[in-house]
């Protein structure tokens, strides 16, 4: 299930970097990710959840990276990081279907898998405040 579920979250990371940086419509882009995989209409369903999920709270989403990254303005955070965040902000604050640990261990491991040599601290560091607030 732990790999499924990290699958799911890699193919959400996809679709939010794609609809981020290129701005293509996210049905669209969820329909063409998804067709291309094989997955279980449960884990299906948790990728345009995370996806339509994170996108509905975008501008919440946003306010809290900023909050808790100030020295980097939105437009600046690597596309990569900065919709890693969007996913596990999502599921931290808004989701609630896991708990706050999965939800940051599962970011950092996509910061490992897909983006930069310091990504995994920088996602890390900014999730674990906002756990922090979240938690208080």
């Amino acid at each position: 299930m732990v790999g499924s579920r990290r699958r799911a979250r890699a193919l959400a990371l996809q679709a939010l970097y794609e609809i981020d940086s290129v701005e293509h419509e996210a049905g669209t882009v969820l329909d063409r990710i998804l067709a291309s995989e094989q997955m279980s209409e449960e884990n299906a369903a948790f990728v345009r959840g995370l996806v339509n999920g994170a996108l509905d709270k975008k501008d919440k989403i946003d306010a809290k990276i900023q909050k808790f990254a100030p020295a980097w303005p939105i437009e600046q955070i690597p596309a990569v990081d900065r919709n890693i965040l969007r996913l596990a902000i999502f599921e931290i604050l808004f989701d609630n279907k896991v708990s706050m640990k999965v939800a940051i261990n599962e970011a950092v491991e996509l910061a490992k898998a897909f983006g930069a040599e310091n990504s995994p601290k920088f996602v890390n560091g900014v999730l674990g405040s906002i756990s922090a607030l979240a938690s208080s």
